[in-house]
């Protein structure tokens, strides 16, 4: 791995700046690879996220989220209308930081063997149908597969051609931590909006957002003083708050942008590189483990020779919606959150939507990541969807069987008859039979090493239709189940 950072870590991603929500994918993504007590004891989490397993019935979510600072009441969730949500220890999002988020990932990288060579910007890149030469400092590196995942104003993006398209900024955004020396000339409310843009007050004391509707008009590499910060502050603020001193500050925008692809030949993007929008929400971290989980395991199938024709085309296919999606719901934040009248009036009509049963369900499924399910061609509930938290009648759960990273067959019929078509698979699937607290009314399901529900039989579940399945995710078997 080639890392532009010469060391681990920053001020940015310790610090109250660094902070960020993880939502219930993400933290399952971490539970299912076994990461999940890590990143909680690294994050500064106490919560155990084994209680309440052993209830029948899924809890409400103890937090939601916003949506453009309007706060959604976790207690209106309608936990009924979510799709086949299970107890699991990865009910709900995680307030974390990038430090930690970090280390985590480090640590097990370097358990598998991973070498992070740090230090090396990557500076040019030659491709061709055979394998890829990246140019990072003096050093050249020869790789079969290249994976940009190098940010927003991404090296590999721009070196390989890809095209990036999308809209442009309405406003420039700035967060700071400062030492405020008249605090209470500001409102205390978190999320303030005025008539000329907006500021906001985190929990940590000095810690301010501000978004300023100036189309994006601050030169960003210009440094950014006490008197332009306190400038935009006052001016937003409508008040004469004196800034006494800054510790951090930083400026963004609310540009939305998109490469038409995420993959050209050798060369794949993942994370911020193919993607970028406003932080509004706290999207970004979340998309990008949504993209790694997606492309891994199908670039290892690929580099291992076992991939079925096309897996690796359907990352672009299968990712690419959602970050379309995650895009969209930055603008439609940004949109109502404009000083002028028709954006607030709008606003009042999504806070008033909002403040529904049904409104504050959809929020939370939009948040949470819940609501997002691949097309697989099936018309099965469950196939494209996230597999819920089953549970067996001895207690083994499917997140014990997710670890190693292979696909996972649960069978739940009596004669359980996909264990020798299973077999076939042996090594890129696991198979796991036995009776289970919530079958969900299902016979068996066949789970990719990302978590989403590949195929699903009835409670006497057909053998071809399931070795199909097998084939079309993880190639051809090992060993022809009529040879079993």
């Amino acid at each position: 791995m080639l890392e532009r950072e010469p060391e681990p870590g920053s001020p940015w991603r310790a610090d109250p700046l660094g902070t960020r929500g993880l939502s219930a994918t993400s933290v399952e993504a971490f539970y299912r690879r076994g990461m999940l007590h890590p990143l909680l004891k690294a994050s500064g989490v106490h919560d155990d996220p084994d209680a309440n397993l052993d209830a029948d019935e899924p809890s409400p979510p103890r937090s939601v989220g916003h949506f453009a600072g309007i706060a959604l009441d976790p207690a209106e969730v309608d936990v009924a209308a979510l799709p086949f949500r299970l107890p699991s220890p990865a009910m709900d999002g995680v307030m974390t930081n990038l430090d930690a988020v970090e280390s985590v990932l480090s640590e097990r990288a370097a358990e598998l063997g991973v070498e992070i060579r740090r230090g090396a910007a990557v500076s040019a890149i030659a491709h061709d149908d055979d394998s890829v030469v990246v140019q990072a400092g003096e050093h050249e590196y020869a790789a079969r597969w290249v994976v940009g995942c190098d940010g927003g104003r991404s090296a590999v993006r721009r070196l390989a051609g890809f095209e990036f398209v999308g809209t442009e900024p309405q406003f420039t955004g700035y967060v700071l931590l400062a030492a405020i020396a008249d605090p209470e000339t500001l409102s205390p409310e978190m999320i303030n909006l005025t008539p000329t843009g907006a500021y906001l007050r985190m929990r940590a004391e000095g810690h301010i957002g501000m978004m300023d509707f100036d189309g994006g008009a601050f030169d960003r590499t210009q440094q950014l003083t006490r008197d332009h910060l306190q400038a935009v502050l006052r001016r937003v603020s409508g008040t004469g708050v004196t800034l006494s001193d800054v510790r951090l500050a930083s400026s963004f925008t609310d540009r939305a942008m998109q490469t038409t692809t995420y993959r050209r030949g050798r060369i794949l993007l993942a994370g911020d590189a193919a993607h970028i929008h406003s932080p509004l929400g706290g999207q970004g971290l979340n998309l990008g483990i949504g993209d790694a989980m997606n492309l891994g395991w199908k670039l290892a199938a690929t580099v291992h020779g076992y991939a079925p024709e096309g897996l690796l085309d359907t990352y672009t296919r299968e990712r690419h919606p959602i970050g379309a999606r995650v895009l969209d719901w930055s603008r439609a934040q940004v949109a109502v959150m404009r000083p002028d009248p028709h954006s607030q009036a709008i606003r009042g009509v999504v806070r008033d939507l909002l403040g529904t049963r049904d409104g504050t369900t959809y929020g939370f499924q939009k948040i949470s990541g819940s609501s997002i399910r691949y097309d697989l061609g099936s018309e099965h509930p469950l196939v494209g969807h996230s597999a819920p938290e089953l549970r067996f009648a001895d207690g083994t759960r499917l997140g014990d069987l997710t670890q190693d990273g292979r696909g996972v067959a649960l069978d739940f019929s009596t004669n359980r008859r996909l264990r020798d078509s299973a077999m076939g698979w042996e090594n890129r699937i696991q198979y796991s039979a036995g009776s289970v607290r919530n079958t969900l009314g299902s016979g068996a399901v066949l789970i990719r090493p990302d978590g989403i529900v590949a195929w699903a039989g009835d409670r006497d579940p057909d053998r071809e239709a399931f070795e199909r399945a097998a084939g079309r995710w993880f190639g051809s078997p090992a060993i022809r189940p009529s040879a079993l």
